[in-house]
């Protein structure tokens, strides 16, 4: 009962956030300021801090380091992946004003989609453990081809889901505000929707890596499960924060792919030895400082 109780109440507080959010503090074509994207990016992060506080008291100290690990690898990945949000947005030249009610709608289905292959991927490891496996194999490859990609590329037009739609429904030339859908007699999608569409399939393979990532810290759905809803919550502020500036970051997904291979040998070796969560986070925290100081300190000189 005081397990289903912190579930209940835990989505609450998600779906409180959510609609306070979308009614309350953010206009419609309402445009976030850096001042005002860091300081939600601080308060995510802060309130993230506050529930490892939380999971310290309620199940102790190995719980409130596997939840800080999931949360600080989870976070990490879509540092990353904001990188491949701001193409597509680029790509589609979506107005700064509706960036985002994009990632709004975007962030409530990556929370759906999230939930359901975390217990999946719970639910196959602990009934077939060979599962572990597999995702450990997945990541290491996932790892190895991320550290020979030398630049991120978008091309929405090969998106499966996309050309299917394409030929199921009409669409607008142009954008109709904030609106995915208009009736012109008939029904028509908007390029907003195509772009949400877009940012949704995308963030599902974005969770075929970070998933089984996570799960190679702990099989414990709540701990799983609430590390990735606080790090895909804080995911719009940091986007408009850090727009100006990831570019400055080349070398994060060399130290993205050391992490998805370090996870995933963690996963294949541990029949034989568990690696301890404190060294997991202290390994994977350093190689994003090591990345982070790099990307700063070596910029690469552009092409000219």
């Amino acid at each position: 009962m005081n397990q289903l109780f912190f579930w209940i109440v835990f989505n609450l507080f998600v779906l409180t956030v959510l609609a306070l959010d979308l009614r309350v503090l953010h206009r419609p074509s309402s445009i976030m300021k850096f001042r005002e994207a860091l300081g939600w990016s601080v308060t995510w992060i802060a309130l993230a801090a506050g529930f490892a506080v939380l999971v310290y008291f309620w199940h102790g100290r190995v719980a409130s380091l596997e939840f800080v690990t999931s949360y600080v690898i989870e976070l990490s990945l879509s540092v990353d992946n904001l990188f491949v949000f701001l193409l597509i947005f680029r790509y589609f030249r979506v107005p700064p004003g509706y960036q985002h009610e994009v990632l709004f709608w975007g962030i409530l289905g990556a929370l759906v989609m999230r939930g359901v292959f975390i217990f999946a991927g719970v639910s196959l490891i602990r009934q077939f453990h060979w599962v572990s496996y597999a995702f450990g194999t997945f990541l290491v490859y996932g790892g190895a081809r991320l550290l020979r990609q030398e630049s991120m590329e978008v091309h929405p037009e090969k998106n499966p889901v996309l050309r299917v739609f394409r030929r199921w429904m009409p669409v607008t030339e142009d954008y109709e505000g904030s609106r995915f859908f208009v009736r012109r007699g008939a029904l028509y999608a908007t390029p907003l929707f195509i772009v949400l569409l877009v940012v949704e399939t995308t963030d599902l393979l974005f969770a075929v890596d970070s998933i089984p990532a996570v799960l190679a810290i702990t099989l414990n759905a709540f701990i799983v499960y609430t590390s990735n809803v606080f790090a895909i919550l804080g995911l719009r502020s940091m986007y408009f924060a850090l727009a100006g500036v990831m570019e400055m970051f080349e070398y994060l997904h060399y130290g993205l792919s050391l992490i998805l291979i370090f996870v995933g040998t963690k996963m294949l070796v541990a029949h034989y030895y568990q690696v301890p969560t404190g060294i997991t986070l202290g390994v994977v925290a350093g190689v994003l400082l090591i990345s982070g100081l790099a990307s700063v300190v070596y910029p690469k000189k552009k092409q000219t």
